[in-house]
């Protein structure tokens, strides 16, 4: 229950609307500005323990050493805490950390309790603060922590040296990190991390000091002086060398990876002045890239200052960098303007899928802009279907997640039917309308906590203004608030894909594309995607001949085609699949092809019980949860589709 400061809710939406998120502002009434945020109704985060309205923490101060050998991380974390007056405890979100103490600065032990737990989770830590105001916490980062991936030199690109890397979002943080584990707890942090040489660290903050070496271990310092949400703290360890790509920009890799990886970001600057252009000028200095081995589970993580990636997204010729335009543009839209709860998560990614296309138009034009929102509406309308049609409570913007893992709103509806949103109200007002209520939005959250009625009522007080006509058309509630696709829908441009869609209509008479080699990514896509599902195997042997998908250099295109292999059973397609789902782990690749077979009993789930029993170790602990869901595990279940 929410401990009710002066400020009431209602107050809460107002100043949050209308108020900017003022970087010089006094400390005190900065923090007020949030407690006020964070004591509405819809920002209560049901997805952790803390109760931030007595005691919040501020900063965090992590000095911690990396064991490849013991596969733990350990050290120290010491938290600013700020608290009530008469505040007499603090809790933080733990998944299997190994407490060895916890003291106030000056040693002295302050009691402390692990709770029950809870599968989703994990569990309270509820510590006993008495009149202490910064706390030191003595411990090891869980031994299955299902943040971080520690893989062997096999596992790498270059074959020679091991390799570590977290992934935060949602709540994984609190399995390497104690801290309050919620989006809307703000945190600025500090990290000296240990390595063995010759290992590099890299984090999500910018480097605080030059690299120090002391007997065999290398010691790096970072600092974030912006308060950001927990889950954004992230590391990485490895083999890694650094190419600059423009004035502030640059990637991170493998040495094996790093020239190819360098090539194919070499736009990335543009990037940066496209999106300096929509929202406003970039908070966070630097905007440099980690490219990691192929398990990392997700195309990008837009972790602040050094978005990590996957290296799926290297085709050699461009074709999918629009990947770095979303991370970048998080930059703003999740990182600058968080999510407070993850019932919102569409506020950081619809936001981000809507300036992506418009990056995307800046640099590369309007084609290919438009292509990718032709795109995405086609996921958003198969997402819907997948999600209990046009009555299903998962297709509305705004989730209840009660009882589930946060995980369940990573769906194309918070991406697509959140930029789906904002471009029918862009289509609404006029671009340059809608561009300076967006770029003011940014400035008047900035560092803050949001929510879906933060939003609402801002559109409402600087772009709306109390025309009622334009809130009428706007059907602002209808979309946040519930289920399917309004009426009032911009939708995507019809001619946006004539060629593929004339091409799709030929091929229903057995005749193959003829300019596949001028399209482009996006148009080879769209034609695989729309072509019938029910293929006879000849029609796909023939496909795979002249394009070479099952093998294709491009993953996007290779997903597509071994996606209709699956369901249309195409045995001479499982090599090419067993190798794709061995070479690289990302969720959104391995997830429905393996899905796909376990669903079918006869023919696919024997394979893919096969294929997972070797390919399981090599991904990150998200892939494996999901997957193991599919019953295809170590000890594989019954078909219960």
């Amino acid at each position: 229950m929410s401990f009710r400061l002066i400020f009431a809710a209602a107050a809460a939406l107002s100043l949050a609307s209308c108020q900017g998120a003022d970087k010089d502002a006094p400390p005190a009434a900065a923090a007020a500005k949030v407690s006020a945020i964070l004591d509405a109704p819809d920002a209560v985060d049901i997805h952790s323990y803390a109760k931030p309205l007595i005691a919040r923490i501020t900063h965090v101060a992590l000095d911690l050493g990396v064991d490849f050998r013991t596969k733990r991380i350990g050290g120290t974390a010491t938290l600013d805490v700020q608290a009530k007056p008469d505040a007499r405890e603090i809790i933080l979100d733990d998944r299997g950390l190994e407490i060895e103490s916890i003291t106030d600065p000056a040693g002295k032990a302050l009691p402390y309790a692990v709770g029950a737990v809870d599968p989703n989770l994990g569990a309270p830590l509820t510590i006993q603060l008495g009149a202490a105001r910064k706390i030191l916490i003595r411990y090891k980062s869980a031994a299955d922590s299902d943040a971080l991936q520690w893989l062997t030199p096999a596992q790498t690109a270059g074959k020679k040296q091991p390799f570590l890397f977290s992934q935060g979002e949602s709540i994984a943080n609190r399995s390497w990190i104690p801290t309050q584990d919620s989006p809307g707890v703000r945190q600025s942090w500090e990290a000296k991390i240990r390595v063995d040489q010759p290992l590099t660290a890299v984090m999500s903050a910018p480097r605080a000091a030059d690299p120090a070496t002391k007997g065999n271990s290398r010691i790096f310092s970072f600092r974030m002086d912006h308060p950001v949400a927990p889950y954004l703290i992230a590391i990485g360890v490895g083999d890694l060398k650094f190419r600059l790509l423009g004035p502030r920009t640059g990637v991170w890799a493998e040495p094996a990876t790093v020239d190819k990886a360098a090539a194919e970001l070499a736009d990335t600057e543009k990037m940066v002045d496209a999106a300096e252009a929509l929202y406003g000028p970039y908070q966070w200095g630097r905007y440099d890239m980690l490219v990691l081995p192929p398990s990392f589970p997700f195309g990008g993580m837009e972790n602040p200052t050094l978005t990590f990636l996957t290296p799926t997204f290297i085709a050699g010729d461009k074709s999918l960098t629009s990947l770095i335009a979303h991370e970048l543009a998080h930059s703003w839209s999740g990182n600058l303007a968080t999510n407070a709860t993850w019932s919102d998560f569409w506020l950081n990614e619809g936001m981000t899928t809507y300036a992506t296309s418009r990056i995307v138009e800046a640099v590369y034009g309007p084609k290919v802009a438009q292509q990718q929102i032709a795109l995405g509406q086609d996921a958003m309308n198969e997402a819907i279907k997948e999600h209990g049609g046009p009555t299903g409570a998962d297709t509305q913007l705004r989730l209840n997640l009660k009882g589930r893992h946060p995980d369940d709103a990573t769906t194309d509806i918070a991406y697509e039917k959140g930029a789906a949103f904002l471009r029918t109200i862009e289509a609404s007002v006029g671009r340059d309308r809608f561009d300076t209520w967006l770029k003011g939005w940014f400035s008047r959250h900035m560092f803050q906590p949001v929510t879906s009625s933060i939003f609402l009522a801002d559109i409402r007080q600087h772009l709306i203004k109390g025309d009622k006509t334009l809130e009428a058309r706007l059907q602002l509630d209808r979309w946040v608030y519930r289920p399917s696709i309004p009426d009032n829908l911009a939708a995507a441009d019809p001619q946006a894909f004539a060629a593929a869609d004339a091409a799709v209509a030929a091929f229903k008479q057995r005749t193959m594309p003829t300019d596949w080699a001028g399209w482009t990514t996006d148009e080879r896509l769209r034609f695989l995607n729309r072509i019938d599902r029910k293929q006879p195997a000849d029609r796909l042997a023939a496909l795979d001949k002249s394009f070479n998908l099952s093998r294709s250099g491009n993953s996007e295109l290779r997903f597509a085609f071994l996606s209709l292999a699956v369901e249309n059973r195409f045995d001479p397609a499982i090599p090419a699949l067993e190798e794709f789902v061995t070479i690289q782990g990302r969720r959104r690749f391995v997830k429905p092809l393996l899905e796909t077979m376990a669903k079918d009993g006869a023919w696919g789930r024997p394979i893919a019980v096969r294929i997972y029993a070797k390919t399981r170790p090599l991904y990150h602990p998200v892939t494996v949860r999901d997957i193991d869901k599919l019953g295809i595990g170590p000890e594989p279940k019954p078909p219960n589709f």
